[in-house]
């Protein structure tokens, strides 16, 4: 009778032969190896504290004998798994030869297909057309394919039957490829549903750009629920979602309407510099860069450019990118943001606050009455209500008392005094608890920057307002700007700051000097309340913050 080894410490039931050199791990696999052979366990001597190769006991061969049937068994199974396996992929190498046997070629006899976007689709019924664009959604069933096609534009249904659908190409394609697709564009029967209510029937396509399957597919890539930061490092991908390019579309549309409106009010875009030398919102959150050999920031703020542009061009705005070097995490806060800012001369205080309100309600009525932003501000916020002048004005001490008495504390925990700044959370809770647009104004000239101008009433408090949003909080902050010389050169030196850095700033005052005021909107900010996304960074392209400037 043969002997086959057993140690298990040292032996190996993969890579072993069962000899005294080379054991087994287990009895079982030993005996499912060799059933006729007798098993020699290695175990310490009796009364020793050797060890030496033994029979194997009666109690631990009977239970060999089970874990050895269980490994036949188990190897019964793979073997009948590996040979079904083995035929199906001897099924799939047939089909795919046959497959292969099936060339796509365009039918040469019909009309000339012509090349839209798929913006233009409902123009185009029962005409032939080419279009092209991205794999957003696909699926396959017996003699059928249905691909729904992405350009950017617009979302398209396109269904390939006969050839087309049995392709090898067709049987491989995947989400994200790209493709050009030939046919006519025919308007649904009733009780079906499609993108715009027509689906194309395909005659014609070809692949331009397949798209990775397996490890590499999109789907894995970019996954529903996957963690925020992972999301932000593929935000080339995320921008493809349906969500997030509806924002972007609403974003764009957003900036056009707030063009028309300055236009429409005879106000004039500009572009100032975003390299600058001196600050408008307070040194701690600049950006300092090396401006060859002199120290320089990422501007905080258009401001004051715009208004050296009074004199000459008279009101002005302009849509620019603002940085901010705050380590904030809120969900309101970007370190680069695109800032619409705008100053207007020769007005008064409550005329600024009335144009605000016209601003605001002009813009989102046109952007609701917009044939494709309509529906989609209503698809991402279904409860949204346009705002209607007048807004809710509140002068800053009746927003202390409002907070005191609701039991909000400041960030001390303490009731609110005169000089609080009220921060975001209280600010907040106020907001969404009226639940209307509220012009918060007259500030305390201590909680506000240096330029603003004191109210003729109350020396305390400043022409200041910021424009607070149910959901988002504050979106706009303006003021009166000081219009006196001697008055701002005392702020200046009151901040610390050097005068001669401002002297192009001050000369206004000294060079025909007017009363004006202006403000920023926080494009981000608005599309947050607009489309009711939680946070500002759903609505930047890629949004920067503190720990992220990637991708």
């Amino acid at each position: 009778m043969s002997k086959v080894y057993v140690n298990e410490k040292s032996g190996s039931d993969s890579e072993s032969a069962g000899s005294q050199e080379s054991p087994y791990q287990t009895p079982a696999y030993a005996l499912y190896k060799s059933p006729e052979a007798q098993i020699l366990v290695y175990k310490q001597k009796e009364g020793s504290d050797e060890f030496e190769y033994a029979e194997i006991s009666a109690s631990a061969l009977k239970k060999a004998k089970k874990g050895a049937d269980g490994l036949a068994k188990k190897a019964q199974k793979q073997a009948k798994q590996a040979e079904e396996q083995k035929l199906r992929d001897q099924e799939a190498a047939k089909k795919l030869a046959e497959l292969d046997l099936i060339k796509i070629v365009e039918d040469e006899s019909l009309p000339k297909a012509k090349k839209i976007k798929l913006r233009s689709i409902q123009e185009n019924v029962n005409q032939r057309v080419a279009v092209s664009g991205w794999v957003h959604r696909f699926r396959s069933q017996k003699g059928v394919a249905f691909i729904t096609l992405r350009d950017g534009t617009g979302y398209l249904q396109t269904v390939l039957t006969g050839d087309l659908a049995k392709a090898r190409i067709t049987q491989e394609l995947t989400l994200e490829s790209t493709v050009i697709i030939k046919g006519v564009i025919e308007k649904l029967p009733e009780g079906k549903s499609a993108p715009g209510g027509v689906e194309l029937k395909a005659d014609y396509y070809e692949v331009c750009g397949l798209a990775p399957s397996g490890e590499d597919a999109f789907t894995n890539k970019v996954q529903e629920g996957a963690d925020p930061s992972l999301l932000l490092d593929q935000r080339h991908l995320t921008l493809r979602g349906e969500t997030l390019s509806s924002v972007m579309r609403v974003r764009a549309a957003l900036l056009g309407y707030v063009r028309k409106f300055y236009e429409q009010e005879g106000i004039l875009e500009v572009t100032p510099p975003c390299m600058v030398q001196s600050q408008v919102e307070g040194g701690s959150t600049l950006f300092k860069l090396d401006y060859y050999g002199e120290e320089a920031y990422m501007t905080q703020s258009s401001q004051l450019y715009l208004e050296t542009c009074l004199p000459a061009l008279g009101d002005v705005y302009c849509v620019q990118e603002s940085f901010r070097a705050e380590k904030s995490h809120t969900r309101r806060h970007l370190s680069e943001y695109t800032h619409i800012e705008a100053e207007l001369a020769f007005l008064t205080f409550d005329e600024m606050l009335d144009h605000l309100e016209k601003l605001f309600v002009t813009v989102v009525n046109n952007l609701l009455e917009d044939s494709v932003c309509g529906p989609l501000i209503k698809k991402l916020n279904p409860n949204f209500k346009p705002p209607t002048q007048p807004f809710k004005r509140m002068q800053y001490v009746e927003a202390l008392e409002w907070l005191n008495e609701h039991g909000i504390p400041n960030e001390e925990g303490e009731k609110f005094k005169f000089g609080d700044d009220i921060a975001e959370a209280a600010e907040r809770k106020m907001t969404d608890t009226l639940n209307v647009p509220i012009l918060l104004t007259r500030f305390p000239v201590e909680i506000k920057s240096f330029y603003m101008k004191k109210c003729a009433d109350d020396p305390r408090v400043t022409e200041s307002v910021d424009v607070l949003m149910p959901n988002v909080g504050e979106i706009t902050g303006g003021s009166m700007r000081i219009d006196d010389y001697d008055e701002l050169m005392a702020a200046i030196k009151r901040e610390n700051l050097d005068p001669a850095v401002y002297y192009w700033f001050t000369d206004l005052r000294k060079y025909g000097t007017c009363p004006h005021g202006g403000y920023g909107l926080g494009t981000e900010r608005i599309l947050a309340w607009l489309l009711d996304r939680y946070t500002v960074r759903d609505c930047s392209l890629y949004p920067r913050f503190t720990g992220r400037c990637k991708p």
